[in-house]
């Protein structure tokens, strides 16, 4: 009975552990620091395009923000708030703002209560890897409502959670083509680098007001 009962406890504790590294990282602990300036003064941005107000960081154009420093190794942490028909991301290892799409990771925010994003290729989807790998489930919110991400990069493994839930769970290294998805699916043509030849040190940036519909940041802060 009492190597039955070490036996129950130590499948609790496995599960335990297993549920606990699947589980959103919290981001309220120490360690962790903006990753971009109030004022914006440490960002690599254009001109008149981002602004903050009240906390919430936003754009009027289609046009990136950036660090100016490279990162690798990280837990990334935002909420953000799509408008009607939003369609936006988070960006990692980028090597080159000025032709940043073949040369990045995307990681994919997308208002899912608009039918054009709701019904596009599944690796479009909010919470997914843009063009590479489909969110686990919808878990978006509606327009008008604050969404929390969590992207943990740690080389070429990278996790995303998003409202709680593990959205994608991706090894860079299986996909070996520009082509193809591991499952057969196909990749944009415009993303002609494939993740396994991808440097896992970059730029971290936020694309801003992309076919026509607003997105809005605040809280974005990181842990490297």
């Amino acid at each position: 009975m009492k190597t039955n009962c070490l036996a129950l406890m130590s499948a609790l504790v496995a599960c335990s552990t297993l549920v606990s590294a699947q589980s959103q990282p919290d981001a309220s602990g120490t360690g962790w620091t903006p990753l971009f300036a109030a004022d914006l003064a440490n960002a690599d941005k254009p001109e008149s395009v981002w602004s903050v107000a009240n906390g919430e960081l936003t754009a009027n154009a289609d046009k990136c923000i950036w660090t100016q420093t490279d990162y690798e190794n990280f837990t990334l942490d935002l909420e953000f708030k799509t408008d009607n028909g939003t369609n936006s991301g988070v960006i990692i290892y980028c090597t080159d703002t000025k032709n940043w799409i073949p040369k990045s990771v995307e990681i994919q925010i997308a208002d899912p209560f608009a039918d054009k994003w709701a019904k596009s290729t599944p690796t479009w989807h909010g919470g997914g890897i843009f063009g590479h790998l489909a969110p686990a489930k919808q878990v978006t919110k509606k327009p008008g409502e604050w969404n929390h991400m969590t992207i943990e990069a740690k080389g070429k493994q990278l996790k995303v959670w998003l409202n709680g839930e593990l959205t994608a769970d991706m090894d860079m290294a299986k996909w070996t083509s520009a082509k193809k998805n591991p499952d057969g699916s196909d990749i944009p043509a415009w993303l002609s680098t494939p993740f396994a030849e991808l440097p896992t040190k970059g730029r971290i940036g936020l694309q801003g007001k992309h076919g026509d519909a607003t997105v809005w940041f605040r809280n974005v802060k990181i842990k490297a």
